[in-house]
């Protein structure tokens, strides 16, 4: 088998294809609007008047966000503040510590980039420059907070007349009207901090804050993160060995983790007082809630997360019932943000996933099962895809789901037990990609598209009447993506995506390119607006196909867990499965040109490829691999590979390292420097095993990037490298 082009022709034909693609206006369309994103309304937020609905949004071309306000009375909206306003200037300087935390949010805006409304309604809290401001919403009044430099997480007290705030590992409180500070923590260190969420718990939980303001205002739950049985791992960028590196505390599998430990805090000072749970047995802390009517809960689980417990906790003790326990012989699955408690207390919303899907349910103060929600029929597809919101007044609920895991539509039910049944209804205004965000007095607002439909996000009365559309700026394509969406396969089957040319012939065959991510957590074939990229690289004389196989989710228990200790089997089985059964019915498809690519999971999905079945696979490009999971993270991996142990087998078995000797598929290998999620140490590790193995690839650093690449220009020839890659190994169509 001819296994590589020879080095000339393929130089010479990327230099003309890069001298030829640099007129190539859609390629810049698109890196430039993300994809025709930039510029959609975000980070929505009704006022709890129900008056109006803030938002942020960028211009079409730029992440910089301002902040803008949408009446619920009459549908127009007006800007309420840019980052130039406050501040004269748009570019930022962030601190480590912030923009670890951007990094865990894969957040890249600037500007106005968050913030936080306070309970009332009448105050918000906004981060720029490296410092934080209220902005009172009645007057416009801008003011920066006291002594906030570096400071993170800034978060106001139910009565809106405190505000606390991470600086320097410990939390403290500043009054609003004086500015005076408060220290509620005193003697952090990077070893043992206050006040913030561990890696593991942000990257993995999505749990990005570390303390909780009581009801009442008078005391915090605080984290405190213990790392001094963690091993510092340090991110250099080799382009700048004149900075100083930032030292992350890097769990790895069967390695120490973070000791997690929840304090109580008087505002007034004094001891504080620990919650008190089994922490050997339930060492995570995936989410706590402290409502007025409900108390305080924490969500615990085990280090193998095949336990997660719900527990009540007592804030003058610490003592901890628990009020539901949750196994599963894989791994619990977790909703972030789950626990929403009614108005009067009388029950909170929970879902959980039984031995075919997930369901919804209203519990009682007690953890009691009141009523079934949502039942298995629909839930199936609710999953890790999106959190019930409630209104507490009313009782409604609105959730994404799909009987066919390609559409995410919206669904309401009601929660209260005098509703006479929890009627279930589907909005049908919301289907294919959509969203929704339930608000006081009824309202609700609802994010819809479509393959051939912009995301538009829409306001609605509690009696479904539209009130109008938060505007968005963003640009139009001017084409659009030829994405055909079908199932294949016998049995279940896949659901799959397919782009073809759109000068496509049906009379030639064409060069696969397998677009995958493959792995838990995530499916890449929804009918939500998209497809751009793809159809541009398959104008460049190939058909992209996308399949989500066993271990996404979507589709019920069993598919899921499937990948359990089989990361390196069960993706790629299941991807050359759903090829050859779209080449069954498409013959256009040439199956013996297939060239795969993919970023983090799909990087390792790809890599694999082409190390195991170059018979298949004829030219991979691998984007941010895991190429050893002994490297990567403790929660993650341990949820799937479970905990290592002396003569433990799984993880050599789903290694890239020891098959380096194997390579007969070019590969080309991508990895951002600075990447604190899965390091550079992993392609690192691999080219070196390939290196010595005499077995010759290709390898693009990207210089000071993270596992984001943001960057229009770098991402545009990032893009023209793939493809010309791939043009070199799989030809074009015959």
């Amino acid at each position: 088998m001819k296994r590589f082009s020879s080095v000339l022709p393929l130089l010479a034909f990327f230099l003309g294809s890069v001298a030829r693609a640099d007129v190539d206006k859609s390629l810049r369309d698109l890196v430039e609007t993300r994809n025709y994103s930039r510029g959609n309304p975000t980070h929505l937020e009704f006022t709890p008047d129900g008056q109006k609905l803030l938002f942020l949004r960028s211009g079409p071309r730029d992440d910089q966000r301002a902040l803008f306000e949408f009446s619920l009375a009459d549908g127009t909206t007006r800007q309420l503040l840019t980052a130039l306003q406050v501040v004269g200037q748009t570019n930022e300087v962030l601190s480590a510590a912030e923009k670890a935390r951007r990094e865990r949010m894969r957040l890249t805006a600037s500007g106005i980039a968050d913030f936080r409304l306070s309970k009332d309604g009448k105050s918000l809290l906004i981060p720029l420059a490296n410092r934080w401001y209220t902005l009172n919403r009645s007057t416009g009044e801008v003011q920066v907070l006291p002594e906030s430099d570096g400071a993170i997480d800034a978060r106001w007290s139910p009565d809106a007349r405190r505000v606390a705030y991470v600086v320097g590992n410990d939390l403290l409180v500043a009054d609003v009207a004086n500015g005076q500070r408060h220290p509620i923590t005193q003697g952090g260190t990077e070893l043992i901090s206050y006040g913030q969420a561990e890696f593991v718990a942000q990257e993995e939980m999505a749990r990005m804050r570390g303390y909780w303001w009581a009801p009442d205002g008078k005391s915090l739950l605080v984290e405190r993160a213990d790392a001094r049985g963690v091993e510092t791992w340090r991110v250099a960028d080799p382009m700048h060995p004149d900075r100083t590196s930032e030292p992350q505390f890097y769990p790895r599998p069967g390695h120490s983790n973070v000791v997690v430990d929840l304090g109580l805090f008087s505002i007034s000072g004094g001891k504080p007082t620990w919650l008190q749970w089994d922490r050997q047995r339930l060492p995570y802390v995936v989410e706590v809630d402290w409502s007025e009517k409900g108390g305080l809960t924490v969500q615990a689980m085990s280090r193998d997360q095949k336990d997660l417990i719900l527990l009540k906790a007592d804030p003058k003790t610490g003592h901890t019932v628990p009020l539901i326990s949750v196994h599963d012989e894989a791994w619990v699955n977790f909703v972030p943000g789950l626990v929403q408690w009614l108005e009067d207390g009388s029950g909170f919303i929970w879902a959980t996933e039984n031995e075919r899907a997930w369901q919804i349910e209203l519990r009682g103060p007690n953890g009691g099962l009141k009523r079934k929600l949502v039942s298995e029929t629909i839930g199936s597809h609710f999953g890790e895809r999106s959190r019930p919101t409630l209104d507490a007044p009313s009782g409604q609920v609105l959730f994404s789901a799909g009987l066919d895991p390609t559409r995410h539509e919206v669904w309401q039910v009601n929660a209260r037990l005098n509703a006479p049944v929890p009627l279930l209804v589907r909005l049908d205004h919301a289907t294919d990609g959509a969203s929704g965000l339930i608000g006081p007095k009824g309202f609700y607002a609802i994010f819809s598209s479509g393959p051939l439909e912009p995301p538009v996000c829409t306001v609605y009365r509690a009696d479904g009447t539209a009130v109008g559309v938060v505007p968005s700026v963003a640009e139009r394509p001017t084409t659009w993506p030829k994405v055909e969406f079908t199932h294949v396969g016998d049995g279940l089957g896949y659901y799959v995506k397919i782009v073809r040319p759109r000068d496509f012939n049906p009379n030639k065959r064409y060069p696969v390119i397998a677009s995958v991510y493959g792995g838990p957590t995530a499916a890449v074939v929804g009918r939500g607006f998209g497809g751009f990229m793809d159809q541009w690289i398959a104008d460049h004389g190939f058909i992209v196909a996308s399949a989500d196989g066993k271990g996404t989710p979507g589709r019920g228990r069993s598919w899921e867990r499937a990948i359990t200790n089989r990361f390196a089997e069960i993706p790629l089985e299941e991807q050359i499965a759903a090829l050859k059964a779209m080449g069954a019915r498409y013959p256009e498809m040439d199956l013996d040109r297939v060239g795969i690519t993919g970023w983090s999971f799909g990087g390792y999905l790809s890599a694999i490829a082409a190390l195991r079945r170059p018979d298949f696979f004829k030219a991979a490009v691998a984007g941010a691999p895991v190429t050893d999971w002994l490297d990567y993270d403790t929660c993650y991996t341990e949820r799937y590979l479970g905990v290592p142990g002396a003569g433990d087998t799984v993880y050599g078995r789903n290694s890239l390292i020891a098959d380096a000797k194997s390579l007969k598929c070019p590969l080309l290998l991508i990895h951002g420097t600075t990447d604190d999620n899965v390091f550079f140490r992993h392609t690192l590790k691999l080219a070196d095993a390939l290196f010595r193995n005499g077995q010759p690839f290709e390898f693009l650093p990207l210089s000071g990037f993270t596992h984001m690449v943001p960057d229009p220009a770098v991402r545009e020839q990032l893009e023209l490298r793939m493809v010309t890659f791939f043009q070199a190994h799989l030809g074009g169509p015959r």
